[in-house]
């Protein structure tokens, strides 16, 4: 099926007509629910197998029906549990049995009346005594017995996921439980939330392809935002001294099971602190967010316990090679390092020219997927750290550090570097790299430049990932399971995904 067809079926639209000729409500507007499916789980917990004195009014989604004469057993399911309707024709009346046996299907969204009661095989149930349908679903549902699997269906479809996958639902029901307790963290700590411009005349913020748009009125290009990082250090200029952002981000590239071209992150910003002092606040956030979602410290990911107990392995960039590579980068010529580079055909060796370089090629090629638990990498050369503060002590290198956790980087901080003349001088070089083809080198932002020459304090800053945070926390490798909607190509009329529209579609965009 291609992104621009519609998979109604057609004996369901059948009985749709015949609702609707026969002047039946199918969409009413309102439906007074008194109570959850797992609110009456809870309440009637010890119901036996009479039937409660008094009447209960409910409602929920039909995953099932299965039709025994003159009775019915229906189940359905709301937002908290699923739970199972005995409907039978005696109670309800001969023409509303009918009318349920005929017209109603899985899918449906009804609303029902009646006592609460266990049966003889222990299901608590609700005998119905009346009943409402509230929603006429016209597409068919997936086999009830082996639910949604198709995994490319899930992404694209995830409404339907949803519906049919709870364990779905749970895993993005931890992901606001995590985001809602990330922003009570931070407020409880006296972080302001602000919101930064999307739109913007030039991105920055980290080293990535940037998607770009165009503005009518104000006849300009505009640039999808790669990070908040620059609106958010003018407020610090501005006099705000601990700010954050939970905020969408874009990038231009490549997709695979930890990168996506729309992600979420928080980045957040303290004066008078710096990279040692934010990965302390990360490891509280962090560890917070793991105790607070999991109940535990430790967490299992695809076979291999994971701690998140304080304090964390810090490991110098340096160090992190010299360990997992036995090399020892500034004791070593580059010529001997391009060679080794070439010989393990490492991406973009070519562009590498100093010891600074090939120290983050390799660190990248041979250590990073080495890091299990959670590790703080830190003291990065200033070649690939634009918007970091050279090191108090160390020549050639920032204050910078990246947090690994299965392999995977979770978040990116900094001292930030608040010296005007020097991020000139650091953003001219960026600009230089872009354009000699580096695609995903910084522009020059005049205007944070000019903001840091009004003088922004001693800052430290750190940037999590949310997406890769819920996908430890909820044991998913991929992170198209923790985005509701990702990013996907767009498939043909003819279904065969090569992306391509029809002519009107274009004209329609």
């Amino acid at each position: 099926m291609s992104d621009s067809q519609i998979s109604f079926d057609e004996a369901k639209l059948a009985k749709y007509q015949e609702i609707q000729e026969a002047g039946l409500p199918m969409y009413p507007a309102h439906f007074e629910r008194e109570v959850t499916l797992a609110e009456i789980r809870e309440r009637y917990a010890e119901i036996g197998h009479d039937p409660s004195e008094e009447e209960i009014t409910t409602a929920g989604r039909i995953y099932s029906i299965r039709r025994h004469g003159k009775t019915i057993f229906v189940d359905v399911g709301d937002d908290s549990a699923r739970l199972q309707l005995y409907v039978r024709k005696n109670d309800i009346g001969d023409e509303p049995f009918d009318r349920f046996k005929k017209f109603v299907d899985a899918g449906d969204v009804i609303g029902i009346t009646g006592r609460v009661f266990r049966t003889k095989m222990g299901e608590i149930t609700i005998w119905v005594s009346t009943y409402h349908l509230l929603t006429k679903s016209v597409c068919a549902m997936p086999e009830k017995f082996h639910g949604l699997k198709n995994t490319e269906m899930r992404y694209r479809h995830r409404y339907l996921d949803l519906i049919m996958n709870p364990e779905s639902r749970e895993t993005f029901r931890l992901r606001s439980r995590a985001i809602a307790e990330l922003r009570t963290f931070l407020n409880s700590r006296d972080f302001l939330e602000f919101e930064t411009p999307t739109l913007q005349p030039v991105y920055g913020g980290a080293n990535a392809r940037p998607f770009t748009t165009y503005h009518n009125a104000l006849e300009q290009k505009l640039f999808l935002r790669i990070a908040p990082e620059l609106y958010l250090k003018r407020l610090v200029v501005g006099g705000f001294e601990k700010v954050y952002e939970i905020a969408k981000n874009f990038r231009n590239e490549d997709i695979d099971t930890h990168h996506n071209p729309e992600f979420s992150m928080v980045e957040i910003y303290a004066a008078y602190h710096d990279y040692k002092d934010m990965m302390n606040l990360t490891e509280e956030i962090v560890t917070h967010l793991v105790l607070g979602t999991c109940g535990t410290a430790s967490i299992t990911f695809d076979g291999t316990e994971i701690s998140f107990e304080r304090p964390w392995r810090r490991l110098t960039m340096e160090d992190a090679v010299k360990e997992y590579a036995d090399i020892d980068v500034f004791a070593t010529p580059v010529e001997e390092l391009a060679a080794i580079a070439e010989k393990e055909d490492m991406e973009k060796w070519e562009a590498a020219k100093t010891h600074g370089d090939y120290l983050a090629l390799f660190f990248e090629h041979f250590c990073e997927d080495k890091l299990i638990q959670p590790t703080f990498i830190y003291d990065f050369p200033v070649e690939n750290s634009p918007l970091a503060k050279r090191h108090r002590s160390k020549p050639g290198f920032t204050e910078r550090f990246e947090l690994f956790v299965n392999g995977m980087e979770l978040a990116n901080g900094f001292s930030e570097l608040n010296d005007p003349l020097d991020q000139k001088e650091r953003f001219e070089a960026q600009d230089q790299k872009r354009r000699l083809g580096d695609l995903e080198a910084q522009m020059i932002d005049y205007d944070f430049i000019n903001a840091l020459g009004y003088g922004m304090p001693p800052t430290g800053g750190v940037g999590i990932g949310i997406d890769r945070l819920v996908m430890l926390l909820t044991g998913n490798d991929s992170i198209k399971e923790v985005i509701l909607f990702p990013s996907m190509r767009r498939l043909s009329q003819n279904g065969d995904g090569d992306g391509e529209g029809s002519a009107e579609d274009e004209k329609q965009e």
